[in-house]
């Protein structure tokens, strides 16, 4: 059982390689151009696969952690829902998936952040950890169901959106390398780079804003 654990963990981190490294080259080429894309489509498939394989291991003898299972449903989630988010630029409507992906991440957001207030009432180290991504996740699925219920008015934010998935899921990787790769596990490796993260994705909501605005008065 074990040798098919560690299988499973080397085909999970060299598809989480593929995607941090198809991730930054992602956001070092030119935005929408033909290799974004090309890039942007391995990462998902990196990422999305490298999940997957992650959630079965959380079960498993001598790895359970229901932490870091809960953490690949949010990548999943994150990944996903950033690709799902580019249909939105012709479409006016959210369909059953959209409700569904953002409502199961918003139900295991709640989940997180229970787990993480009981945590930190009995003093559970790294429980924080908990509350801060079950905390991440319930801002952006409740975002989600206000963008889709104002779609009919105004569906020129699909850009942001996608941006802030897709980066959320960069980072998801680039915590991933931290805290598995160097080894370096305490809550603040974990937190950095979301926060540095979020400052990033703040960063790229300004600089596209006057286009989407352009992008309405069409």
């Amino acid at each position: 059982m074990e040798a098919t654990i560690k299988i499973l963990i080397y085909i999970h981190a060299f598809f989480g390689g593929i995607g941090l490294i198809t991730g930054m080259g992602s956001i070092i080429v030119k935005k929408g151009g033909s290799l974004h894309k090309k890039m942007g489509k391995l990462f998902s498939i990196g990422m999305v696969t490298s999940s997957l394989i992650s959630i079965p291991i959380c079960w498993m003898p001598k790895h359970q952690n229901i932490f870091l299972f809960l953490i690949g449903l949010f990548t999943i989630y994150l990944v996903i829902s950033g690709n799902r988010f580019l249909r939105f630029k012709r479409k006016t409507e959210a369909n059953f998936i959209d409700k569904l992906i953002s409502g199961s991440m918003l139900f295991f957001s709640v989940i997180m952040i229970s787990i993480g207030l009981y945590c930190q009432l009995n003093a559970v180290e790294n429980g924080i950890l908990f509350t801060f991504f079950g905390g991440f996740g319930f801002y952006m699925t409740v975002k989600d169901f206000m963008f889709f219920k104002n779609l009919s008015v105004s569906n020129k934010s699909w850009l942001s959106k996608h941006i802030g998935k897709m980066i959320g899921a960069l980072i998801a990787s680039i915590t991933a390398f931290i805290v598995a790769g160097i080894g370096i596990g305490n809550a603040i490796a974990w937190m950095t780079p979301s926060i540095l993260g979020t400052i990033y994705i703040f960063y790229w909501n300004r600089k596209i804003a006057p286009k989407a605005d352009k992008l309405v008065k069409a």
